[in-house]
């Protein structure tokens, strides 16, 4: 696979990540809210539903215990019913519990301790 190939699924995953969290809200979807989530996640991730399994596990395995546990599982039931590879979430949790048990602060979490003087 390409480094572009992969850039382009990186970004994916972040659109697919980003839409499904957008619509889990902390009540039961309606209908019309849990189709048309679906439909714009089937449209995102368009012939690849191993990334819809990508993000289905990772919701899973990182919020486990968390206080965002029950926006992150509807989200993941949400690229499921998109059509997630079902036999491919599992890696995908257990990759989510080994970052979230890491310890280490999110790529995006500024640098903390002493500054350099200049």
């Amino acid at each position: 696979m390409s480094e572009t190939q992969i850039q382009a699924d990186r970004i994916l995953v972040a659109q697919i990540h980003g839409t499904a969290r957008h619509h889990a809200r902390w009540r039961d979807l309606t209908a019309e809210e849990h189709a048309a989530a679906v439909a714009e996640l089937r449209e995102l991730a368009g012939d690849r539903p191993d990334l819809l399994a990508h993000v289905a596990g990772i919701l899973e395995g990182f919020s486990e215990g968390q206080l965002d546990e029950p926006l992150a599982r509807q989200g993941a039931a949400l690229c499921r019913d998109a059509g997630a590879d079902l036999e491919a979430i599992g890696e995908w949790v257990t990759e989510g519990r080994r970052k979230e048990s890491s310890g280490a602060p999110p790529f995006s979490a500024p640098r903390r301790g002493k500054a350099e003087p200049c």
